[in-house]
Parts: C-alpha cells; structure tokens; sequence
C-alpha cells in the first residue's frame, strides 16, 4: 500500500523516466540528447532557484499582507489586472522562477486572476522578450502579437478564476498558522469587523484581515471566530466547527 501511495504521489517523475527509458530503447540518439537536455535545466534551476527563494522570503516579508489584497487582491479589479500585467512584464529570468513568487502572494491575498495575468505575462510580453521580437520581427508583427496576447490572457485569466478557487490550490499548509478569512465563504455580515475592528474591516461586500503588526488579543480572537455565521474566519488551522473543543483563553484559540 506504501509503494502504491509513493508511486501516485509521484505518478509524474515515473512517467518521464518511463519515458526516457523508451527513447532509449528505440532512438538511443533522442533519449542521450533528451538526457543532455534535461543535465542543462537543471543546472540552470540550481544555479537561479537559491536566489529566487532568497528574493522571495525577503518580499514575503518587506511587504505587508494588507497592501497585496488591496492591489492584487479579489477587490483590486483594474488596477489589480494593470498592475499584474506590468509586474509581469518588466520580470526577468524564465517562467519557473514566477511559481514562488506567485505562490507567496496567493498566501498573502492576491487574487487567482491576477496570478494567471503575471504568470502570463511573464512567459509572453515580457520587456527583454518584446525588444528582441522587435528587432528580428518588426514593431508591427511585435505589436499585433502583443495585443492579441493581452486580450487572450484577459481571456483566459478570467475564465481560470470562475473554473479554480484559491482554495482548491494545494498552497503550502504553513498557511495555516496565518489568520485567514474564506471569502468565498464570507456573506459580508460585518460581525468581525464590529467585534474586532482592530484586525478586521470590511472592503466591498466582504471582510479582510487588517496588517495591524500587533498582537493578536486571543480572547476577540475567538469569539470572533465562534460569531462568524459561516465559519469563515481560520487561525492555526482552528475555526468555528472547532469552538466546542476550544477555550477563548487558549493561546492558539
């Protein structure tokens, strides 16, 4: 049974071997160049990933959780969609070091569009890649190309948002010692916002989590928690499904 949960958790690293060892057997040629090939990337990876994690960590923690859903979040609408495109625009480097990046303001807010208009943006109209199609392509092929891009990333980032919600994502479960607010989940009561009002507010029809930099008073904490209707409100993984369990002067409610 371990050996067949192992080989589902890696169902994708056994398929390309699987692979490799047919390219072997039947175009040894292909399957040494494939091999060669794949040497390069991932010395490439090794050599630019440290730095991107690094650059991350230091975002993740330069940038407050409240300015990421106020500019990239559900409620940024234009200017989320403005700012996601020229983010991903003036990047640099290949389209794998965007994942970590991403992934940190998914955690911190950002809205599942605007993540597909950065990742996006980032594989297609970036600035380097835009100047060099210019110069071999000519400003008017350059120029089509990229509005016709734009229009089907818009496309296509707003059909992802309506098909994938951010919690269906498999984000990092570290996520969990964060407080959270489900906004799916959220019916825009405004009971947090009125117990709490120093982590809670209300922007549009729904309540956010406030980047206060203080410490959280457990005791609100929970019974803001144990309050919320809909059970939409999360800290260290506890919500109101657990509040019988729960004391309010528990540290980690």
């Amino acid at each position: 049974m371990k050996i067949l949960k192992k080989a589902k958790e890696n169902l994708f690293i056994i398929l390309i071997i699987l692979i490799y060892i047919v390219l072997f057997v039947f175009k040894q040629d292909m399957g040494l160049s494939s091999i060669k090939n794949s040497v390069y990337y991932i010395k490439e990876m090794l050599m630019i990933m440290p730095v991107i994690f690094v650059l991350t960590a230091l975002l993740d923690a330069w940038i407050p959780r409240g300015k990421i859903t106020k500019y990239l979040g559900e409620e940024s609408k234009s200017k989320g969609v403005i700012l996601s495109f020229v983010l991903g625009s003036i990047s640099a480097g290949p389209v794998y070091a965007a994942f970590p990046f991403c992934v940190m303001l998914l955690k911190k807010g950002a809205s599942v569009r605007n993540i597909v208009i950065i990742l996006s943006s980032w594989a297609v109209i970036k600035a380097p890649m835009l100047l060099n199609e210019t110069k071999f392509l000519g400003v008017k092929f350059m120029a089509v190309r990229w509005v016709l891009t734009v229009i089907a990333i818009m496309i296509f980032s707003w059909l992802t948002a309506k098909m994938v919600k951010k919690e269906e994502i498999p984000l990092d479960r570290e996520d969990k010692s964060i407080l959270q607010i489900n906004r799916s989940a959220c019916m825009g009561c405004t009971l947090c916002s009125k117990n709490y009002p120093e982590t809670f507010e209300m922007r549009g029809s729904k309540a956010i989590v406030k980047d206060t930099g203080s410490t959280l008073d457990t005791v609100k904490l929970a019974k803001v928690i144990k309050d919320c209707p809909t059970n939409a409100i999360t800290y260290n993984g506890i919500n109101a499904a657990l509040r019988d369990s729960v004391p309010n002067n528990d540290p980690k409610l």
